[in-house]
Protein backbone atom coordinates (compact mmCIF):
# COMPACT_ATOMS: atom_id res chain seq x y z
CA UNK A 1 0.00 0.00 0.00
CA UNK A 2 1.17 3.88 -0.67
CA UNK A 3 2.77 5.77 2.21
CA UNK A 4 2.99 9.47 2.64
CA UNK A 5 6.25 10.15 4.69
CA UNK A 6 6.90 13.31 6.10
CA UNK A 7 10.27 14.17 5.97
CA UNK A 8 11.89 17.10 8.32
CA UNK A 9 15.39 18.84 6.53
CA UNK A 10 18.39 20.63 8.07
CA UNK A 11 17.37 24.21 9.02
CA UNK A 12 20.61 25.16 8.58
CA UNK A 13 23.17 22.43 9.21
CA UNK A 14 23.71 19.11 7.00
CA UNK A 15 25.03 17.20 9.45
CA UNK A 16 21.38 17.58 10.80
CA UNK A 17 19.81 15.23 8.50
CA UNK A 18 19.12 12.20 9.94
CA UNK A 19 20.13 8.32 8.25
CA UNK A 20 16.12 7.46 8.49
CA UNK A 21 15.09 11.06 5.96
CA UNK A 22 18.08 10.40 3.76
CA UNK A 23 17.27 6.37 3.43
CA UNK A 24 13.28 7.66 3.18
CA UNK A 25 14.44 9.82 0.45
CA UNK A 26 15.96 7.10 -1.52
CA UNK A 27 13.43 4.45 -1.31
CA UNK A 28 10.10 6.68 -2.44
CA UNK A 29 9.34 7.06 -5.81
CA UNK A 30 8.88 10.91 -5.62
CA UNK A 31 9.63 13.71 -3.50
CA UNK A 32 7.18 17.00 -3.44
CA UNK A 33 9.26 19.33 -2.43
CA UNK A 34 8.73 23.56 -1.68
CA UNK A 35 11.49 24.79 -4.10
CA UNK A 36 13.02 21.63 -6.46
CA UNK A 37 15.96 24.09 -6.41
CA UNK A 38 17.01 23.72 -2.62
CA UNK A 39 15.82 20.57 -2.57
CA UNK A 40 18.01 19.08 -5.64
CA UNK A 41 20.88 20.55 -3.46
CA UNK A 42 20.07 18.31 -0.52
CA UNK A 43 19.57 15.20 -2.37
CA UNK A 44 22.43 16.13 -5.11
CA UNK A 45 24.95 16.33 -1.57
CA UNK A 46 23.51 12.96 -0.30
CA UNK A 47 23.41 11.38 -3.34
CA UNK A 48 19.69 11.03 -3.63
CA UNK A 49 18.41 11.01 -7.45
CA UNK A 50 14.55 10.55 -6.89
CA UNK A 51 12.54 12.62 -9.12
CA UNK A 52 11.10 16.23 -7.40
CA UNK A 53 7.46 17.41 -8.02
CA UNK A 54 6.61 21.56 -6.72
CA UNK A 55 4.57 21.58 -4.07
CA UNK A 56 4.46 25.06 -2.14
CA UNK A 57 1.73 27.53 -0.95
CA UNK A 58 0.77 28.57 -4.44
CA UNK A 59 -0.46 24.64 -5.98
CA UNK A 60 -0.43 22.71 -2.94
CA UNK A 61 -4.28 22.03 -3.06
CA UNK A 62 -4.38 21.20 -6.31
CA UNK A 63 -0.59 19.45 -6.35
CA UNK A 64 -2.33 17.69 -3.53
CA UNK A 65 -4.77 16.11 -4.87
CA UNK A 66 -2.61 14.91 -8.22
CA UNK A 67 -0.18 13.40 -6.28
CA UNK A 68 -2.32 11.39 -3.95
CA UNK A 69 -4.43 9.82 -7.10
CA UNK A 70 -0.99 9.16 -8.40
CA UNK A 71 -0.11 7.44 -5.14
CA UNK A 72 -3.15 5.40 -5.61
CA UNK A 73 -3.37 4.48 -9.04
CA UNK A 74 0.34 3.56 -9.63
CA UNK A 75 1.02 2.26 -6.15
CA UNK A 76 3.85 4.41 -5.05
CA UNK A 77 5.38 6.08 -1.78
CA UNK A 78 5.97 9.43 -1.73
CA UNK A 79 7.47 12.08 0.22
CA UNK A 80 6.95 15.99 1.22
CA UNK A 81 9.88 18.23 2.28
CA UNK A 82 9.97 21.85 2.74
CA UNK A 83 13.53 24.05 1.94
CA UNK A 84 14.10 23.63 5.88
CA UNK A 85 12.43 21.94 8.91
CA UNK A 86 9.33 20.00 9.35
CA UNK A 87 6.99 20.23 6.61
CA UNK A 88 3.07 21.03 7.78
CA UNK A 89 4.60 23.35 10.29
CA UNK A 90 3.82 27.05 9.67
CA UNK A 91 5.25 25.75 6.02
CA UNK A 92 3.85 23.73 3.03
CA UNK A 93 2.31 20.26 3.44
CA UNK A 94 -0.41 20.52 5.30
CA UNK A 95 -2.75 20.01 2.09
CA UNK A 96 -1.44 16.47 1.03
CA UNK A 97 -0.99 15.09 4.20
CA UNK A 98 -5.07 16.05 4.41
CA UNK A 99 -5.53 14.84 0.63
CA UNK A 100 -3.56 11.72 1.67
CA UNK A 101 -5.41 11.09 4.80
CA UNK A 102 -8.97 11.36 3.30
CA UNK A 103 -8.41 8.80 1.10
CA UNK A 104 -7.31 6.31 3.35
CA UNK A 105 -3.33 6.63 2.85
CA UNK A 106 -0.72 6.05 5.75
CA UNK A 107 1.40 9.21 6.72
CA UNK A 108 4.52 8.75 8.69
CA UNK A 109 6.27 11.21 10.00
CA UNK A 110 10.42 10.99 9.63
CA UNK A 111 11.17 13.73 12.54
CA UNK A 112 13.78 15.81 12.33
CA UNK A 113 15.20 19.79 12.61
CA UNK A 114 12.26 22.68 13.54
CA UNK A 115 13.04 25.85 14.24
CA UNK A 116 10.83 26.75 16.81
CA UNK A 117 11.77 24.00 18.87
CA UNK A 118 15.43 24.66 18.85
CA UNK A 119 14.59 28.25 19.83
CA UNK A 120 12.65 27.17 22.45
CA UNK A 121 15.48 25.22 23.41
CA UNK A 122 17.98 27.96 23.85
CA UNK A 123 16.02 30.66 25.10
CA UNK A 124 16.93 29.69 29.03
CA UNK A 125 13.00 30.28 29.67
CA UNK A 126 11.02 28.15 32.13
CA UNK A 127 7.34 27.26 31.14
CA UNK A 128 5.69 24.00 30.40
CA UNK A 129 3.46 25.49 27.26
CA UNK A 130 3.74 27.92 24.67
CA UNK A 131 1.75 28.94 21.80
CA UNK A 132 3.20 28.96 18.21
CA UNK A 133 1.45 31.20 16.21
CA UNK A 134 4.20 31.61 13.48
CA UNK A 135 4.28 34.51 11.11
CA UNK A 136 2.53 37.15 12.38
CA UNK A 137 0.30 40.37 10.63
CA UNK A 138 2.61 42.53 8.56
CA UNK A 139 -0.03 45.68 9.11
CA UNK A 140 1.01 47.63 12.13
CA UNK A 141 -2.77 48.27 13.48
CA UNK A 142 -3.24 44.21 13.37
CA UNK A 143 -0.06 43.21 14.36
CA UNK A 144 -0.40 45.38 17.74
CA UNK A 145 -4.25 44.01 18.61
CA UNK A 146 -2.96 40.49 17.31
CA UNK A 147 0.11 40.39 20.27
CA UNK A 148 -2.40 42.44 22.75
CA UNK A 149 -4.61 39.34 22.27
CA UNK A 150 -1.87 37.05 22.33
CA UNK A 151 -0.79 39.03 26.13
CA UNK A 152 -4.44 38.26 27.07
CA UNK A 153 -4.27 34.13 26.52
CA UNK A 154 -0.84 33.63 27.06
CA UNK A 155 2.28 33.04 29.15
CA UNK A 156 4.55 32.02 26.33
CA UNK A 157 4.56 32.31 23.11
CA UNK A 158 6.84 31.67 20.05
CA UNK A 159 6.62 33.52 16.25
CA UNK A 160 8.95 33.48 13.01
CA UNK A 161 9.84 36.49 11.34
CA UNK A 162 11.87 37.60 8.20
CA UNK A 163 14.91 39.15 8.87
CA UNK A 164 13.76 42.46 7.33
CA UNK A 165 10.88 43.08 9.77
CA UNK A 166 12.29 41.87 13.04
CA UNK A 167 13.09 45.57 14.53
CA UNK A 168 9.88 46.40 13.94
CA UNK A 169 8.63 43.11 15.77
CA UNK A 170 10.36 43.29 18.55
CA UNK A 171 9.81 47.28 18.98
CA UNK A 172 6.08 46.36 19.04
CA UNK A 173 6.31 44.13 21.52
CA UNK A 174 7.91 46.14 23.80
CA UNK A 175 4.89 48.92 23.18
CA UNK A 176 2.12 46.18 22.74
CA UNK A 177 3.26 43.86 26.29
CA UNK A 178 5.31 45.81 28.99
CA UNK A 179 6.83 43.51 30.81
CA UNK A 180 7.79 40.70 28.10
CA UNK A 181 10.94 39.10 27.88
CA UNK A 182 12.53 38.13 24.87
CA UNK A 183 15.07 35.24 23.43
CA UNK A 184 15.27 35.85 19.52
CA UNK A 185 17.45 33.91 17.61
CA UNK A 186 18.38 33.52 13.88
CA UNK A 187 20.85 31.37 12.14
CA UNK A 188 20.14 28.06 14.44
CA UNK A 189 22.37 25.19 13.56
CA UNK A 190 24.67 27.46 11.46
CA UNK A 191 27.92 28.57 11.84
CA UNK A 192 27.41 32.05 12.94
CA UNK A 193 24.13 30.99 15.61
CA UNK A 194 22.94 34.08 17.59
CA UNK A 195 20.38 34.21 20.64
CA UNK A 196 19.79 37.43 21.62
CA UNK A 197 17.93 37.41 24.95
CA UNK A 198 16.12 39.96 27.67
CA UNK A 199 13.87 42.86 27.41
CA UNK A 200 12.34 44.28 23.99
CA UNK A 201 14.30 47.50 24.15
CA UNK A 202 17.53 45.92 24.71
CA UNK A 203 16.94 43.78 21.95
CA UNK A 204 15.86 46.28 19.46
CA UNK A 205 19.02 48.17 20.36
CA UNK A 206 21.53 45.06 19.92
CA UNK A 207 19.66 44.30 16.38
CA UNK A 208 20.32 48.26 15.66
CA UNK A 209 24.13 47.86 16.47
CA UNK A 210 24.30 44.75 13.64
CA UNK A 211 24.70 45.40 10.73
CA UNK A 212 23.87 41.54 9.99
CA UNK A 213 20.80 41.76 11.63
CA UNK A 214 18.64 41.79 8.18
CA UNK A 215 19.93 38.42 7.68
CA UNK A 216 18.72 35.03 8.21
CA UNK A 217 15.38 33.87 9.48
CA UNK A 218 14.12 34.77 13.32
CA UNK A 219 12.24 32.87 16.20
CA UNK A 220 10.89 34.53 18.87
CA UNK A 221 10.16 33.42 21.86
CA UNK A 222 8.39 35.18 24.38
CA UNK A 223 7.53 35.25 28.09
CA UNK A 224 4.57 36.71 28.98
CA UNK A 225 4.06 36.22 32.60
CA UNK A 226 5.26 39.25 33.53
CA UNK A 227 3.13 41.28 31.12
CA UNK A 228 0.79 44.08 32.62
CA UNK A 229 -2.04 44.91 30.27
CA UNK A 230 -5.77 47.27 31.55
CA UNK A 231 -8.00 45.15 31.98
CA UNK A 232 -10.29 44.56 28.63
CA UNK A 233 -13.48 47.04 28.24
CA UNK A 234 -16.96 44.64 28.51
CA UNK A 235 -18.39 44.48 24.98
CA UNK A 236 -21.56 46.83 24.72
CA UNK A 237 -24.81 44.85 24.57
CA UNK A 238 -27.18 47.53 23.80
CA UNK A 239 -28.02 48.92 20.38
CA UNK A 240 -26.94 51.53 18.40
CA UNK A 241 -29.86 54.04 19.60
CA UNK A 242 -29.57 52.76 22.92
CA UNK A 243 -25.85 54.19 22.90
CA UNK A 244 -26.70 57.36 21.03
CA UNK A 245 -29.87 58.16 23.49
CA UNK A 246 -26.90 57.35 26.29
CA UNK A 247 -24.30 59.65 25.01
CA UNK A 248 -26.87 62.56 24.92
CA UNK A 249 -27.98 61.91 28.56
CA UNK A 250 -24.64 62.77 29.54
CA UNK A 251 -25.02 66.26 27.26
CA UNK A 252 -23.66 65.29 23.88
CA UNK A 253 -25.34 66.48 21.20
CA UNK A 254 -26.76 63.90 18.33
CA UNK A 255 -23.89 65.40 16.17
CA UNK A 256 -21.14 64.48 19.26
CA UNK A 257 -23.15 60.93 20.43
CA UNK A 258 -22.42 60.01 16.64
CA UNK A 259 -18.26 60.80 16.85
CA UNK A 260 -18.12 59.13 19.94
CA UNK A 261 -19.46 56.11 18.86
CA UNK A 262 -17.69 56.00 15.61
CA UNK A 263 -14.64 56.48 18.10
CA UNK A 264 -15.25 53.18 19.78
CA UNK A 265 -14.86 51.47 16.42
CA UNK A 266 -18.93 51.20 15.30
CA UNK A 267 -19.34 51.53 11.51
CA UNK A 268 -19.92 54.85 10.62
CA UNK A 269 -23.04 54.06 7.68
CA UNK A 270 -25.05 51.69 10.65
CA UNK A 271 -24.13 54.87 13.27
CA UNK A 272 -26.01 57.44 10.98
CA UNK A 273 -28.53 54.56 10.40
CA UNK A 274 -29.24 54.61 13.60
CA UNK A 275 -29.00 58.28 14.70
CA UNK A 276 -31.71 59.26 11.76
CA UNK A 277 -34.01 56.61 13.14
CA UNK A 278 -33.54 58.60 16.93
CA UNK A 279 -33.92 61.71 15.26
CA UNK A 280 -36.96 60.70 14.27
CA UNK A 281 -38.27 59.30 17.44
CA UNK A 282 -37.22 62.62 19.31
CA UNK A 283 -39.26 64.56 16.58
CA UNK A 284 -42.44 62.17 16.26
Amino acid sequence: MSTLYVVATPIGNLGDMSPHAVETLKNVALIAAEDTRVTRKLTTHFGIDTPLISCHQHNERSRAEEITERMIAENIDVAVVTDAGTPAVSDPGTEIVKAAAARGIPVIAVAGPSAFAAAVSVSGMDFSSFTFYGFLPRNAGELREKLTDIGRKNEAAVFHESPHRIKDLVKMIGEALPGALLSVSCDLTKLHELTLRGTPEEIHAALAENEKSEKGEYCVVADLRNVSLPEEAPAVQASLEAQLFDCMLNGASLRDAIDQLTARGEKKNAVKAAALRVKNMLEG
